[in-house]
C-alpha cells in the first residue's frame, strides 16, 4: 500500500502573480493524514477539490471568456486564483496533506512553470504519514469533449498514463505537437515541470493593452513571435504540449484523491473542459465508491 504524504518541514514561495500582478507569499505547512490540501486565504479555508471550483475570472478582462486559471472559492467572497501549478506538483509528488496559506488572492507565477513550487517541495522534504492511500478504481471510460474536435478521452488502464496533443492548425506559429507523463515523479520532474506558460506577441500586446502583464517581460514568460521566443529560447521542442500537459495534471488534481490508473488523453483542452473532466472523473470515482 501506498501511505499519505505531507511535507517534512514548512516551506516559503514569493513573487509576482499573473494576471493580478501583486506581490505574493505562499507558505506550505505539513499537514495531517486526510486533511487534503487545504488552501487558506482572508480567514477562509477549502480543500482543492472540484466542488470548490470557482468560476470568477481572475482578471475583469477574462469576465466573458472560458476559464484562463484554475480558482477556488474558499467561502463567501473569498477566491484564491491560479492554483493549478502547484497542485500539478502535489499530485506528480504524491503529497496528498498540506496546508497552503496565501497573503494574495493569486498564487505567484515564478517563471511561468512549475519548477518555483517543485523547488519548494525539494527544500521541505517530503514525509510519508501512518495511513496509508486509499485506493480507487476506474471501471468506466469517460469523454468529454467539443463538436470542433477539441477533447478528454479518459479509460481504465494498469498504470498512470497522460497525454497531451496540441494543433493550432496550418500556418500557426506554434507547430502540433505532443507531451506525455508516465504517472512518475522523476519524468515530471524532468519532463513537465520545468516547461512555462506561453502567449503569441498579439496575444501578450492585448494583455498589456488591457492592464495585465504590466510587471512582466518576455525574459519572464513565454512569448512567441515569428521568429521563436522573443528575448528567451525554448526548454524543450515541445514545450508549449509540456505545459498543457502540467496543467492538465494540476487541473485533474481536483478530483481530491491520488489519480487512480488511467489513461488520459487530451486534445487541445484547456482549462474549462479540464475542468469538466474533473467533475466527470471525481463523479464516476464517487458512483465507484457507493
Amino acid at each position: 500500500m501506498t501511505r499519505r504524504r505531507t511535507i517534512a518541514s514548512p516551506a516559503r514561495v514569493s513573487g509576482i502573480s499573473l494576471f493580478r500582478g501583486c506581490d505574493s507569499t505562499v507558505s506550505m505547512e505539513p499537514a495531517e493524514a486526510g486533511d487534503g490540501v487545504r488552501f487558506e486565504y482572508g480567514g477562509h479555508a477549502a480543500r482543492a477539490e472540484i466542488q470548490c471550483l470557482s468560476l470568477d475570472a481572475v482578471h475583469p478582462a477574462f469576465a466573458a471568456m472560458p476559464a484562463r486559471s484554475t480558482n477556488l472559492r474558499l467561502g463567501e467572497g473569498a477566491v484564491v486564483f491560479t492554483v493549478e501549478h502547484l497542485l500539478a506538483v502535489a499530485a506528480a509528488l504524491g503529497v496528498t496533506d498540506l496546508v497552503v496559506r496565501l497573503d494574495c488572492a493569486e498564487l505567484p507565477i515564478g517563471d511561468g512553470s512549475g519548477l518555483l513550487f517543485l523547488e519548494a517541495f525539494d527544500r521541505a522534504g517530503l514525509m510519508e504519514l501512518e495511513t496509508d492511500v486509499r485506493g480507487f478504481t476506474l471501471r468506466d471510460a469517460l469523454r468529454i469533449g467539443k463538436p470542433d474536435g477539441v477533447r478528454i478521452e479518459i479509460e481504465p488502464a494498469e498504470k498512470v498514463l497522460f497525454e497531451y496533443h496540441l494543433d493550432y492548425g496550418p500556418g500557426s506559429l506554434i507547430p502540433a505537437q505532443s507531451a506525455r507523463w508516465d504517472g512518475s515523479a522523476d519524468n515530471f520532474r524532468r519532463d513537465v515541470a520545468p516547461a512555462r506558460t506561453y502567449c503569441l506577441k498579439h496575444e501578450a500586446e492585448l494583455m498589456r493593452s488591457l492592464g495585465l502583464f504590466g510587471r512582466l517581460t518576455p525574459r519572464d514568460m513565454l512569448v512567441i513571435g515569428e521568429s521563436g521566443p522573443i528575448d528567451n529560447a525554448l526548454r524543450f521542442d515541445n514545450e508549449p504540449a509540456r505545459h498543457k500537459l502540467l496543467d492538465l495534471i494540476g487541473d485533474l488534481a481536483l478530483i481530491g484523491r491520488p489519480f487512480p490508473l488511467m489513461t488520459v488523453r487530451a486534445y487541445g483542452s484547456g482549462h474549462a473542459l479540464n475542468h469538466e473532466a474533473a467533475r466527470a472523473l471525481a463523479a464516476l470515482l464517487d458512483g465507484a465508491m457507493s
